[in-house]
């Protein structure tokens, strides 16, 4: 099982990756904060100085179809917030 699931690009982490050399990812569930420093470490290449973690707890959703009222529930997911040493920086849109 992998650690890091996605890298979580959206305007509000890009401007924390520019401005205080901070990076987002969705990672497993049952990830401690050693173990995602290391898998960052390991596949970017990088110095971690820290890592913050925040469990998502999935939200109930409704919505109106022609069959009536149907009612869902999103995945709930663990987002961790790496915080990067000064002069370390991650490029997600090299491979493109």
């Amino acid at each position: 099982m992998s650690i890091i699931v996605k890298p979580v690009i959206t305007e509000k982490m890009t401007a924390q990756g520019e401005k205080h050399n901070r990076f987002g990812f969705v990672v497993a569930k049952t990830a401690n904060k050693v173990q995602i420093k290391d898998a960052v470490e390991k596949l970017y290449g990088v110095s971690v100085e820290s890592v913050n973690t925040q469990n998502y707890v999935g939200k109930v959703k409704t919505r109106n179809t022609t069959r009536g009222l149907a009612i869902g529930r999103v995945n709930k997911h663990k987002k961790a917030v790496v915080t990067l040493k000064a002069g370390d920086t991650i490029d997600f849109y090299a491979g493109i």
